[in-house]
């Protein structure tokens, strides 16, 4: 039997302790309510970070030992540490999944990584999104139907400063007849990335077992692939695989011996 994925999810905890009706949609916090989710699922290991607890509840201790982490921020992106966000990235590059959720998109973090502005434009009004899937193949989408009806929810619109992704898994509606990119991939480095918009904090949109599938899909999908590279290093001749014939036919032998 496999080891079960290790998740966690890390939540900026301002809007749940500030807003009485955030406060009454997630008693437990957005993060608690994304657990709840996950943590029914046999194959996820599943725990909890917030901002303001030590070293921005994601120490490198960690970060070693998460498989895919989330991100929901909003309020607080500024408070984020340079330093913080330089652990999460090297983790990433090294092949940690990272799925980055709503407004997380304009958190230090994702803007580092898409090298973009992320910008975007919206509107809340409550209005209704269809969140299509465009790509049903994918294993992202998998168990879903041919849309996610969510009655309401905050409009996320294009243009959308991202760059190109490398799949395209969704693509949302909304009421007032913006549409947006809202399901896409990328690779840095050996890291999988998956944004994901529906999420916004006065709707509950994370109790809606269609989104909840498509995260624990995101988890799966964007678990770690295989070893990251080995690189920076130096490799000397002696462990180069076939002989290396120098200028004026000086040649090094599998010893790194020279010879002529």
């Amino acid at each position: 039997m496999s080891p079960p994925i290790r998740v966690t999810i890390w939540n900026e905890f301002v809007h749940e302790r500030q807003n009485p009706e955030v406060a009454r949609i997630y008693p437990d916090g957005i993060h608690g309510a994304l657990a709840a989710a996950l943590g029914a699922e046999a194959d996820l290991a599943v725990s909890t970070a917030t901002l303001d607890e030590p070293e921005q509840g994601l120490p490198q201790a960690l970060l070693d030992q998460t498989d895919v982490l989330f991100w929901w921020g909003h309020a607080a992106h500024d408070a984020v540490h340079d330093e913080t966000v330089t652990r999460v990235q090297q983790r990433v590059l090294a092949g940690m999944g990272l799925i980055v959720l709503h407004s997380g998109h304009w958190s230090k973090l994702f803007k580092r990584l898409m090298g973009t502005t992320c910008a975007l434009c919206w509107r809340e009004a409550g209005e209704r999104e269809r969140v299509w899937v465009v790509n049903p193949g994918h294993p992202i989408a998998a168990g879903l139907g041919a849309c996610i009806e969510i009655e309401q929810s905050e409009m996320y619109g294009e243009p959308f400063g991202i760059p190109e992704p490398d799949e395209l898994v969704f693509v949302s509606w909304f009421q007032g007849g913006e549409v947006f990119r809202s399901g896409a991939t990328w690779t840095r480095g050996s890291g999988r990335i998956f944004y994901f918009s529906p999420g916004h904090e006065l709707y509950p949109i994370y109790h809606h077992p269609q989104v909840r599938r498509v995260l624990v899909n995101g988890v799966r999908w964007a678990r770690p692939q295989g070893r990251a590279a080995d690189t920076p290093r130096h490799v000397p001749v002696e462990l180069a695989r076939e002989r290396i014939v120098a200028r004026g036919g000086t040649v090094h032998d599998a010893e790194g011996r020279l010879a002529t």
